[in-house]
C-alpha cells in the first residue's frame, strides 16, 4: 500500500505526463513484462538476478509513458513500483532518457518502504517487442546496483 505521504509526490510526477497525451486510450498500446534481468555489479552478494513479476508500460505520447507492476526482487523480497518514463532522446532507433517513480520491497532501504527514484533508462522498440535497458545505481548497505534488461511485449495489429 502506499502511504498517504507519497501521494502528493505520485500525483506531481504523474499528472504533467497525463495532461500531454495526446490521444485517448488504446488497450492495443500497453507493453505487458515479466519482470527483470538484473546483472548485478557485485556478483559476491548472492543476489538474485532474476526478477520474475508482472508489469505495465503505457505510451502518453512519443515522449512519456506510465509505468507500474511487481517483482521478486534481488533481495527475495516482493517489491511494487510507479513510475513515468520520460524520453525525449533517440539515436538510430534507441529511445534514450529515464525513469523517474517509486519503488518499495527493499529491507535495507527505508524498512522496505516506497522510496523515490530517477534511473537513465533506455528502450529499444519493435512493432510487438520491446527492451528497456536501466542503470540501478549501487547505495552503499542500501541497495545493490545493476544494469537491468526488461523485456516487454505489446499485444494488437
Amino acid at each position: 500500500m502506499i502511504p498517504l505521504r507519497t501521494l502528493p509526490m505520485l500525483a506531481a510526477l504523474l499528472l504533467p505526463a497525463l495532461a500531454c497525451a495526446q490521444d485517448a486510450f488504446e488497450p492495443k498500446n500497453i507493453w505487458v513484462n515479466p519482470g527483470f534481468y538484473s546483472a548485478h555489479f557485485d556478483r559476491n552478494k548472492g543476489l538474485e538476478n532474476v526478477n520474475q513479476g508482472l508489469g505495465v508500460e503505457y505510451p502518453l505520447n512519443d515522449t512519456y509513458r506510465i509505468t507500474a507492476g511487481t517483482f521478486h526482487n534481488s533481495d527475495r523480497r516482493q517489491s511494487n513500483y510507479l513510475g513515468l518514463y520520460v524520453l525525449p532522446f533517440e539515436f538510430y532507433g534507441v529511445k534514450v532518457g529515464a525513469v523517474v517513480g517509486g519503488f518499495d520491497g527493499y529491507p535495507n532501504y527505508r524498512n522496505s518502504n516506497w522510496f523515490p527514484a530517477i534511473l537513465p533508462v533506455a528502450a529499444i522498440e519493435g512493432r510487438h517487442w520491446g527492451l528497456n535497458i536501466a542503470y540501478v545505481p549501487t547505495i552503499k548497505n542500501r541497495l545493490y546496483g545493476a544494469l537491468t534488461l526488461q523485456l516487454k511485449y505489446r499485444f494488437g495489429e
